[in-house]
């Protein structure tokens, strides 16, 4: 397999940090004194990927100066919101090819590194491969759970193991979706019609950083003490 590329996703607007990004999009809220996007793109060093690639929509001028004299690329939605769908569709060309490997960049992961766990996990013939995180192990998340798993392994819908946010996917089918802006659901709904849905459960912990308050609790939780 050649090697795969990466997607961090970092285009939303992050309303749930309320005043943190007045002035900074989300990917730029620090967490132990560094950047979200900082904490997950440390996540590639080392692991053998080709691309890595950023959108952008909100404040994307300041991302770019972040990561100016750096290797990542950009995918600029700064004139349309295209979701999680539209946003891997629109930087495939940039990308390069299939399976590809996305990120949300708005968590905090604490134990193996989980990209090196779900690169070996990925079977070429899988279609998707979903990192989940059992519920106690996941942190400032507030869901019940997002998918279940059945005794193969594979993934359907209902309260189970929570997303992590990452993932490796073959993007073939997005061009078969008419809408310009979708979720990523979109494209799960067609590839479980195929049975095609797998996942690697995370054997760390992990903490949704969507609000203020999971700040403090993603500091804690890798041991991060204010001086």
């Amino acid at each position: 397999m050649t090697k795969p590329p990466i997607l961090l996703f970092a285009a939303g607007f992050g309303t749930r940090m309320g005043a943190l990004t007045a002035d900074k999009p989300k990917p730029l809220v620090q967490v132990a004194g560094r950047a979200l996007i900082d904490h997950a793109l440390a996540l590639t060093t080392d692991q053998d990927i080709g691309p890595k690639v950023v959108n952008i929509h909100y404040k994307g001028q300041m991302l770019r100066d972040h990561f100016a004299g750096t290797n990542v690329l950009f995918s600029d939605e700064t004139d349309e919101i295209l979701e999680t769908g539209g946003g891997l569709r629109k930087a495939m060309p940039l990308l390069g090819g299939s399976p590809v490997i996305t990120l949300n960049t708005d968590a905090i992961w604490h134990g193996p590194n989980p990209i090196a766990a779900l690169l070996n996990a990925w079977h070429p013939d899988m279609e998707a491969l979903l990192m989940t995180v059992p519920v106690a192990q996941a942190h400032g998340h507030k869901n019940s759970g997002d998918f279940l798993i059945d005794e193969r392994g594979e993934l359907t819908r209902g309260a189970g193991e929570i997303y992590s946010g990452l993932q490796m996917l073959r993007t073939d089918d997005l061009v078969n979706i008419a809408d310009t802006a979708f979720s990523l659901r979109s494209l799960w709904d067609r590839i479980t019609k195929r049975g095609g849905m797998n996942r690697v459960s995370y054997t760390g912990r992990w903490c949704d950083v969507g609000r203020p308050e999971s700040i403090e609790i993603a500091e804690k939780m890798i041991g991060h003490r204010n001086v």
